[in-house]
């Protein structure tokens, strides 16, 4: 404890006993911003004797966003504009194969400067670190690798759908020949959640007190694109014609800077999907209950439908008893040149060109 505050103990949950070591210095000394914990698990619980409640706080730590690796402009603040203080503004020429290398690279921060031939390798080692030596760090449980990684190739495949587990199984049992459990599969899922590979969109109801919230399905994600990339083995040429992975790709990247962005303007993330077939890519709820309706676009051609669905669900949620509809309609897409609000009232904005 000798030297100024905040000590930082990297890795602490493997020698889980560190927690309640801090929870009785703070409780001692009662003075906040003494320490930083940082794992890159979630811990067993199991020799943490309390949850920490009332002094340790927890936040997700994410792979960079556009704005924080310098990729985007920020000309346009989501703060802002949910405030209803927006200005139209041109953000530029954006090239597909800007955006596919933005992918393939990830928000990796020892990705930022190496070549972009060589970007794909990080996720790449990155996950073989993990399936070789953090799976059986987390729990001291030691699993078919080859299992787990026919597991996370289908999630590749399936990324940006709520794809269930029995779609998982199918799917692996399609491609791959083999097969796997259902119930395999989702301890599997479960540690891929602790060990922060995954991270899912849970569902969104306007309404809070709506059972679509509970009984829809999850939105599967990556932590980062580039490791569903460097799970289907697919670098920026490969990506380049093939525009259907692409867009999924695309949103996956979308999702990851929305969740950054949302923590740091006190909202959450979630996807959109009722039972009468009504689907939005992504919600962002504010802390007063209000919410913003996103969808997301790879092509600038893309952008009239999609505005013709968000305008389709404002209306019928609006045209609903006790129905709030959102406060901000947009597009986010990644080939356009400018951030602007079309005459029917929808947002439309360069990922390129956003900041929290």
């Amino acid at each position: 404890m000798q030297g100024e505050p905040p000590h930082l103990l990297d890795e602490w949950q493997e020698h889980p006993p560190l927690w309640d070591a801090v929870r009785h210095w703070v409780d001692r000394t009662g003075e906040p911003g003494q320490f930083i914990l940082t794992g890159s698990a979630t811990p067993v619980h199991k020799g943490i004797l309390h949850s920490g409640a009332g002094r340790i706080a927890r936040l997700r730590m994410r792979t960079m966003s556009l704005y924080e690796s310098g990729d985007s402009t920020g000309l346009v603040s989501l703060q802002e504009l949910v405030a209803g203080r927006f200005t139209p503004v041109m953000t530029g020429e954006v090239a597909l194969r800007d955006i596919v290398q933005l992918i393939v690279r990830g928000g990796w921060p020892a990705a930022l400067n190496r070549r972009a031939s060589a970007a794909h390798l990080l996720p790449q080692q990155y996950l073989r670190a993990v399936l070789e030596d953090d799976v059986y760090r987390a729990d001291g449980i030691a699993r078919d690798p080859a299992k787990m990684l026919l597991l996370l190739r289908s999630l590749a495949r399936n990324v940006a759908t709520d794809a269930s587990i029995k779609t998982l199984r199918k799917d692996i049992q399609a491609t791959d020949d083999a097969d796997v459990e259902d119930k395999t599969i989702a301890i599997y899922l479960d540690v891929f959640r602790r060990l922060f590979l995954t991270e899912n969109l849970p569902p969104f109801a306007a309404n809070v007190r709506s059972s679509v919230r509970v009984k829809q399905t999850e939105k599967r994600f990556f932590c980062d694109p580039s490791l569903a990339c460097a799970l289907l083995k697919m670098k920026p040429a490969a990506l380049m014609n093939d525009l259907s992975t692409l867009g999924f790709l695309f949103e996956s990247l979308c999702v990851r800077d929305l969740l950054v962005y949302a923590d740091a303007i006190d909202a959450r993330l979630f996807h959109y999907r009722d039972y009468k077939g009504r689907e939005v890519d992504a919600v962002l709820e504010l802390d007063d209950g209000s919410w913003c309706a996103f969808e997301i676009k790879l092509g600038a051609n893309q952008i009239d439908a999609a505005a013709a669905n968000l305008i389709a669900l404002r209306d019928a949620i609006a045209a609903e008893p006790g129905g709030k509809p959102p406060v901000v309609s947009a597009v986010i897409c990644a080939l356009t040149r400018a951030a602007y609000q079309r005459p029917d009232g929808v947002f439309v904005l360069p990922l390129t060109a956003l900041k929290p």
